[in-house]
């Protein structure tokens, strides 16, 4: 057997699109009017807003004062490592325990978890909560994780897995919520 082989040619040799140099200059000078004509309209918009900023006392205190109470949070942060070290506690306990619970291991979780809500790291974690929280959407959420995790030991010592389940989630996300607006998500490892 064998196979045709067929060759195909092209009917002209001439290029599809041809660009002169006048071409070229004409399309690249209409392309930079264009261009600096719309930065020009964006620039006339950004001087109005800080124009408007600066008219406004209120905004820029409110602006300064938020500025200086992120400052001071951050400061109090910083200097904060033992309480940074009892939640990185915190995080490495609710990993075991969530572990543990999504293998259907209750036993290994009340060991970690402990027979209930006054034990040492969990009371450290509280210390940390209360040193570390300002406003009342973070003690909302201290308050959140606090009582879902009691239901979690609970949950756990009645030997209940959906229940165990339930609150795990609850905690774990009241925890990682109450993270975000302290600003400790970015320092905590395993979240």
């Amino acid at each position: 057997m064998r196979s045709r082989i067929t060759v195909c040619k092209a009917f002209s040799d001439t290029p599809i699109a041809t660009v002169s140099r006048r071409g070229l200059a004409i399309s690249f000078i209409t392309t930079t009017f264009l261009f600096s004509l719309e930065g020009r309209e964006k620039l006339r918009g950004a001087n109005a807003a800080i124009l408007e900023a600066d008219d406004d006392v209120e905004l820029l205190e409110k602006v300064k004062k938020d500025r200086k109470k992120r400052l001071e949070r951050q400061g109090i942060i910083n200097s904060s490592k033992t309480e940074k070290g009892y939640l990185q506690d915190l995080v490495y306990k609710l990993s075991e325990v969530g572990q543990a619970i999504e293998n259907n291991n209750l036993p290994a979780a009340s060991s970690v978890l402990g027979g209930s809500t006054e034990t040492e790291w969990l009371q450290k974690a509280n210390l940390a909560f209360t040193k570390l929280t300002s406003s009342p959407e973070e003690k909302t959420e201290v308050d959140t994780f606090n009582s879902s995790l009691a239901l979690l030991i609970s949950s756990v010592t009645r030997n209940d897995i959906e229940s165990s389940k339930v609150a795990f989630i609850t905690s774990a996300s009241a925890f990682e919520r109450w993270t975000t607006l302290t600003g400790l998500v970015e320092v905590l490892k395993g979240l």
